[in-house]
């Protein structure tokens, strides 16, 4: 069963190799692939809300980071990024990560959910956040320029996060309490 917790000092030491690939790779974020190992880890652990990792059997497949995705009237928006190991890739990882997300933005009073940047040919991201209710609200033309693809597009990708509301208990009326809503108060 995967597990999702707060990610530890030592579990960004694991997880570097795959945030060095992800960012080298240059085909989904837009990190510069000189990044340090502090400087990564300022940005991905220390700056964000909350920053987590999946595990399974102590096996670290991915992580995800929560922030606001902007301050004062704009910070009932949230904002995630999420990596996934590639051995991990093609598991349900990441899917799983985005629930976990935003219940938890949701626990933390975020009212919606927003990723500035999906790059357009991640067809599986698209997908998948299209699957989980996110919807393309802005394409940025040539914003991303992909290592294979050149300059391609990026997306904005948006979701309301309805608070769960409390289940109803239905109305129960009886003869007396139906005679007595529908009954007009006669005048004397």
């Amino acid at each position: 069963m995967l597990q999702i917790r707060p990610m530890t000092a030592d579990d960004f030491d694991r997880f570097w190799p795959t945030f060095q690939a992800v960012v080298a790779a240059r085909e989904t974020y837009a990190f510069d692939p000189a990044l340090s190992i502090e400087q990564a880890r300022q940005l991905w652990l220390e700056q964000p809300l909350r920053t987590l990792v999946a595990e399974q059997h102590g096996e670290l497949l991915g992580s995800y980071f929560l922030k606001a995705n902007a301050a004062g009237p704009g910070s009932h928006v949230s904002n995630c990024g999420y990596m996934v190991c590639e051995a991990a890739r093609g598991r349900g990882i990441a899917r799983q990560m985005c629930e976990h997300s935003q219940q938890l933005a949701r626990e933390l009073g975020f009212l919606a959910m927003q990723f500035n940047s999906v790059v357009s040919s991640n067809e599986a991201a698209v997908a998948l956040w299209q699957k989980l209710g996110f919807e393309i609200v802005g394409r940025l033309p040539r914003a991303y320029r992909h290592a294979r693809l050149g300059l391609v597009d990026s997306l904005v990708m948006y979701k309301w996060l309805e608070l769960p509301q409390p289940a109803q208990q239905p109305l129960l009326i009886g003869r007396k309490n139906i005679e007595a809503v529908v009954s007009r108060k006669r005048g004397r």
